[in-house]
C-alpha cells in the first residue's frame, strides 16, 4: 500500500510540475507579445533590464527606442527571462546611465516624481 501511495505521490508531482511548466510556458507567451507590442508603439524597437523585485517575481524594465517605458511582472525570474527571449528583447544586466539617458519624460512624470516641488498641490 505505502509503495502504491509513493507511486501515486511521485506521479502527481510530475503532473503538478508539468501543469506549473505549462502555465509558466503562457504567461511567457503572453508577456512576450505584450513586449514586441510596446516596441511595435515605441518606435519598432525596445531595451528591457530584469530585476527581482520580491516574492520571486521579476520587473521587465522597458525603453522603446522612442523614449518611451513601461514596466511588466513576471511571477518568475524564468518567466521573464524566456519572454524576452521570445520576444527579441535586446537585455541589459544594469538599468545603467546609457539606458536612463535613452527614457524621455514627460510633464505627467515630472509633476508625480517632483510631488510638491513642481506643480504640486500646495502644502498648506
Amino acid at each position: 500500500m505505502a509503495k502504491a501511495t509513493r507511486s501515486a505521490r511521485r506521479r502527481m508531482g510530475l503532473l503538478v510540475g508539468s501543469i506549473l511548466a505549462m502555465a509558466d510556458n503562457k504567461a511567457a507567451a503572453k508577456l512576450a507579445r505584450q513586449i514586441t507590442a510596446f516596441a511595435k508603439q515605441h518606435g519598432g524597437s525596445a531595451e528591457g533590464q530584469l530585476a527581482h523585485i520580491g516574492r520571486g517575481t521579476t520587473r521587465i524594465a522597458l525603453v522603446g527606442a522612442d523614449g518611451q517605458w513601461g514596466n511588466l511582472v513576471a511571477r518568475t525570474h524564468e518567466t521573464a527571462r524566456e519572454a524576452a527571449e521570445l520576444a527579441g528583447l535586446t537585455l541589459r544586466d544594469d538599468f545603467d546611465g546609457e539606458m536612463a539617458a535613452k527614457v524621455r519624460t514627460g510633464p505627467y512624470e515630472w509633476k508625480r516624481m517632483a510631488g510638491l516641488q513642481i506643480g504640486g498641490p500646495s502644502n498648506g
